[in-house]
């Protein structure tokens, strides 16, 4: 029999080996770290279809039926945090694949954080501040063009799209800036919002009224694309939206033809359709953008309880016992 082959996907930050102890792993089985993504789903067919197992950063990797299906000796799939919309499932469980996960570590909070950043780096224009100076321009570029002035944060509106756990610490950090916090999801109620200490408004009032949006919805076919064109075009041309959550939740298409026409002003985001991003992505040539790598969660404490609990799961998995299964019942559904 051939020695088990295990691959760890997307790793471009070069940190799974270097965050957890492999060893106990290595000694059963080769494994293989690709830290580019591939580029296309035929690339990654042909290039992982001779491993039993494969390890995936979050959603980096797409596992939909079409590509597990050219996947012959696939065994076993661990995926790092507690979710993972990217991974089929089903199809995982029709052809007899294990899915499993790993500790989220303090996710939360560090997305939380994140997005204050973005926050404050918007608001206060600091990606253009910072290119400014180090360009020898004390205010402006080399053409004298200034960028708009900062604006304070106590007084203003922050809306909040999404008011779980993040949406939360997100909104609590606001009201200690001083800022009014409104609050819309589909299902969230006046009590929830009390319990938080903001007040829950229709989705166009709060797009109309509030300096800064942010998004911290979970993407799911319900919320996929639920703040459209229409939503974006009501703020106004000095408002700020932050996306930490997915690319999907905005309408294809809206962001980039909004921030063309300044509704919203400036855009501060973490999260992208396609990561890494594109070299020609239209993003990049908005003046009115602050971009992050998708940093939410990409920090070192998170990055250990992930690449932790995957060698965890892979032990249990190479030993006939895994554990944190997520697809239990569809592997059911086949005996």
């Amino acid at each position: 029999m051939s020695k088990i082959r295990i691959a760890i996907c997307d790793d471009y930050e070069a940190a799974a080996l270097a965050d957890a102890d492999w060893s106990a792993v290595r000694e059963r089985a080769e494994v293989v770290v690709f830290e580019k993504p591939f580029a296309s789903l035929d690339a990654a067919a042909q290039r992982l279809r001779d491993f039993d197992a494969i390890c995936l950063m979050r959603e980096r990797q797409a596992c939909p039926a079409a590509l597990l299906e050219r996947l012959p000796r696939l065994r076993f799939i661990v995926f790092t945090g507690q979710r993972n919309a990217a991974v089929d499932h089903v199809a995982a469980g029709r052809q007899g694949v294990v899915v499993s996960n790993t500790p989220g570590g303090p996710v939360k909070a560090c997305t939380a954080e994140q997005t204050w950043a973005l926050i404050l780096a918007g608001a206060k224009r600091l990606a253009a501040a910072d290119a400014g100076v180090r360009a020898g321009h004390w205010r402006g570029d080399a053409q004298g063009a200034r960028y708009p002035l900062p604006f304070c944060l106590e007084g203003a509106r922050l809306g909040v799209i999404g008011l779980g756990a993040i949406g939360e610490r997100v909104a609590r950090i606001g009201q200690a800036f001083g800022m009014e916090v409104l609050a819309w999801s589909s299902n969230l109620s006046d009590e929830r919002a009390a319990e938080v200490g903001v007040r829950r408004v229709s989705r166009e009032e709060l797009f109309a009224t509030c300096r800064v949006v942010t998004l911290h919805l979970v993407l799911s076919q319900r919320t996929r694309g639920i703040v459209s064109a229409a939503d974006l075009a009501l703020m106004s041309p000095d408002s700020l939206l932050v996306n930490t959550s997915r690319a999907g939740l905005i309408e294809d298409g809206a962001l980039v033809a909004a921030l063309q026409s300044a509704r919203p002003g400036h855009g501060a985001l973490d999260v992208f359709a396609t990561e890494p991003l594109p070299a020609d992505d239209p993003l990049l040539a908005l003046p009115n953008v602050t971009l992050s790598p998708h940093l939410g969660y990409a920090t070192e404490p998170v990055f250990r309880a992930h690449h932790g609990g995957m060698v965890e799961a892979l032990a249990a998995w190479l030993a006939g016992a895994p554990i944190r299964v997520v697809n239990g019942d569809d592997l059911a559904g086949q005996r």
